[in-house]
Order: structure tokens, then sequence, then C-alpha cells
């Protein structure tokens, strides 16, 4: 492993895209310090510190690094863009203009690609509204500092271009480290904002544990559950069921095509920490309407039966991410077309017809191949809740043993593992796995 690492910067492009990629993420961590002008970030911090941060704005803080909890340029982090991807994705599946464009090779694409930054601007604008509007809504600190300093049309008018722009930046320097770095650029700014929380969840455990609240014992115990947790999540991601596939042989003028045996690699978990997201977006509609309503008692009971820690929200964020899993896992993988390029191009698996056959006999492995799939996901998206009731740890720290925080960092670690390899085995060095081979999430 070491030796790959250091054969990692024998390769001068390799070295040169990594250098990059590292300096691009250091700019973003220098922006996510920057506060937007008219906010106090030590008011808005202490507001931050009394609510905590499991609540509605506790996933968009943590895709944006800690920078939303400062109101910094950065706040809106990389969400706009990934929620126009989305729409923007889940159009494919439902308009034929949008289905077309993704069927027209690279032409599509570049449309494609222009419409999802139509559309984070968009997005953008209206969420750095809310963000204003939000901002001017916290109360005074004890002390009677107020968080935004002067409130008023020219502090939202400031907010939304400045927030905006933030958002558009971070897109930017996403496509660079795609197009010039290493990995995925949105992928890696996402994981690095998540990482970047890690140490401070760390030291404020260790704080509990040297003032006496924490015993060394089960300290040890929860260090184990992570790895466990962190191990499970790996075999989650790269578990998959292989379909054996065979070609006929193709005699085509003097040569011969075909006749090998191959397979089709159906994933458990095929849709990724997508469900997850989906379903914390629909749950999130219950605490965002008590916040417009909040001397309704009707409203206050909704919010305290969805709580992100009482039983309904979690049997209902269960039941959410099963259903998305299927759903995405439905949009991403077609059975039909599958079964009809292997079909013109002479495939067939053994012992199933060509044709609707076989796409009814992928489809039903996939449908019981994804049930575990979904099962899990479900379970790793609540455990960090379970772990917040049942020791009583933060939810910063918690949120590593888990849910949204806990799959990006695998993913996205396996996805830059298998480019770095597929980098060294193209110049004839080892790789990072001698007995086997990485496999991202999209391999």
């Amino acid at each position: 492993m070491i030796r790959s690492f250091q054969s990692v910067f024998k390769i001068p492009e390799l070295k040169k895209r990594i250098i990059f990629t590292l300096l691009v993420l250091v700019v973003y961590r220098i922006g996510g310090h920057v506060p937007i002008p008219g906010v106090n970030p030590d008011a808005l911090l202490s507001y931050f510190n009394q609510v905590g941060g499991g609540g509605l704005f506790g996933l968009y803080d943590m895709f944006a690094g800690g920078a939303f909890s400062r109101a910094t340029v950065f706040a809106l982090g990389i969400m706009p863009y990934i929620s126009a991807s989305i729409i923007i994705q889940l159009l494919g599946a439902v308009m034929p203009f949008f289905q077309k464009l993704q069927k027209e090779g690279e032409e599509g694409r570049k449309k494609i690609t222009q419409y999802t930054r139509y559309g984070t601007v968009l997005i953008s604008a209206l969420q750095a509204y809310g963000v204003s509007v939000f901002l001017a809504s916290i109360p005074p600190t004890s002390e009677g500092i107020p968080v935004v300093i002067s409130s008023g049309i020219g502090f939202t008018l400031t907010s939304i271009l400045v927030l905006t722009s933030g958002t558009i930046l971070i897109m930017w320097l996403g496509e660079q480290i795609t197009e010039r770095g290493i990995g995925n650029g949105v992928s890696l700014i996402i994981f690095i904002g998540i990482i970047a929380r890690f140490p401070n969840a760390l030291i404020s455990e260790y704080q509990q544990f040297a003032s006496g609240n924490r015993e060394l014992l089960s300290e040890v115990i929860l260090l184990a559950i992570m790895v466990v947790i962190i191990a499970s999540v790996v075999a989650i991601t790269q578990g998959m069921r292989k379909i054996p596939v065979q070609y006929a042989k193709r005699v085509v003028g003097r040569k011969i095509y075909g006749g090998q045996n191959t397979h089709i690699p159906l994933r458990v978990n095929t849709a990724g920490v997508m469900p997850i997201i989906f379903a914390q977006s629909i749950m999130f509609v219950p605490q965002t309407l008590t916040t417009f309503f909040p001397n309704s008692e009707f409203m206050n009971t909704v919010q305290l039966y969805f709580s992100f820690t009482a039983l309904p929200y979690q049997i209902v964020y269960a039941l959410l991410i099963v259903f998305f899993t299927y759903f995405y896992t439905a949009i991403a993988f077609n059975p039909v077309d599958v079964a009809d390029n292997m079909k013109k191009h002479g495939g067939f698996i053994p012992g199933v017809r060509p044709g609707k056959k076989t796409a009814e006999f992928i489809d039903n492995i996939l449908t019981r191949v994804t049930l575990p799939g979904s099962i899990f996901l479900a379970f790793i998206a609540i455990f960090p809740y379970m772990i917040v009731q049942t020791t009583n740890v933060s939810y910063d720290y918690a949120s590593f043993f888990g849910g949204t925080s806990l799959l990006i960092i695998v993913g996205v670690a396996l996805d830059t593992l298998q480019q770095l390899e597929s980098h060294l085995l193209m110049r004839h060095y080892d790789g990072f796995m001698k007995g086997g081979k990485i496999r991202g999430r999209r391999s």
C-alpha cells in the first residue's frame, strides 16, 4: 500500500492532477470561512450551539462543510447544483425532450450540463432568499447581540448576490477538479466538507471523556461499532450479483466475433446515497411548514412527532428510503434496454430465452437484490439518531456512524481510489489492491 502511494507521485501527470485537486480544495475551505456582509458570526454560532446540529439545517451544514452555520459566502454549498442535477435526471425519465438529449451523446450532455447550470442559479437564488429571511428572523443572543446587524432589503439583496455567486464558484471549482484533477469534483467537495467536521467532533468527544462524562469502555465500544459499520458499508457498496452472459460466435468476413463469457453486475446498492437524500428532502417538509406557523398548536404537534428523535419520524423515514431505493434503481437501471442490447449483439443468459423473458429474469433478480440493500440503507440512515438517543453523544460525532455522511465518505473514497489505481495500472505500476480490484460506485 505504501509503495503504491509512492508510485502515485512518480507519474508526472498524476502528480499534477493530485496537486491541482488539493489546491482547489484549499480554496474551497478558505471560502468556507469568509462571512457574508452584515452577519455577526459569533452570534450565529451561539444560536446554532443552542438549537443543535440535527435539525432542519443540519443536512445543509453537513454538505457545506460547516459553512452554513458560519453564514459564509459558501453557505449554500453544492446542494443547489445537486438539486438541479436530480431534477434534470428525473425529468429525463418522464419528459421526451430530456430523454432525447440523453441519447444525443456528447452534444446532448453539454446541453444537459447547461440546463443544470441554469437550474443551479435559480435554485441558489431562491435558497439564498430563504437564508436571508432565516438569518434576519434569528433572535438576538442573551447579551442582546443581533445576528444580522442591519436587516432590510439591502441585506436581502446582498445575501442573494453573494450566496448565489458562492454556489456558482463552487460549481465551477468542482468542474475544474473533474476536468483537470483526480476524482469527481462535486463529490470531492462534499467529501472534504464532511471530513472537515470530524476533527472537531473527535475533539469534542475527547473533552467529554476528559471531563469524566464518558467512560473508557464506552468510547472503545463506540469506536468498535464505527469500524464495524464502516466495514459493512464498504461491503454493501462493493457487493453485487453477477448474472452470467454468453455471446454466440459470429463470422464477419474472415473474422470471428463473440463467443465469450461475461456477466451483468447487479449491485446490492445501485441507488447509492440518493434514496437518503430524497427521503430527507421529504421529511424536511413538515419541519419547514412548522416554521411558518410557530403559534399553531397543530403544527407544534406535527413538529413533536416529526422531530428526528421521534419514533414516528424514524419509521416514516425508513419506509421512504426503501421506497426511493426501488424508485431510483428503476430509473438508473432498465432491464428492458439491457435485454434488447444483449439480443442485438447475440448475447443470452444460459437457460433464459432472449428478449422479454430475459428482461423479466433480470428484473426479478434486481428486485430481490435491492431489498436487502434498501433495508440496510434505512438502518444506516437512522442509526446515528439511535446512537444519539442511547449514548448521548453529539450529533456531529454520531453522524459518522452512518447516514449520508458515512455513505458519501465511503463512496467517494472508493471512486477516487479506483481512478488512482487505473492510472497506476495503465503505467504498469502495482495498484492498491494486489489480491483484488477496487470497484467504484459506477464501475
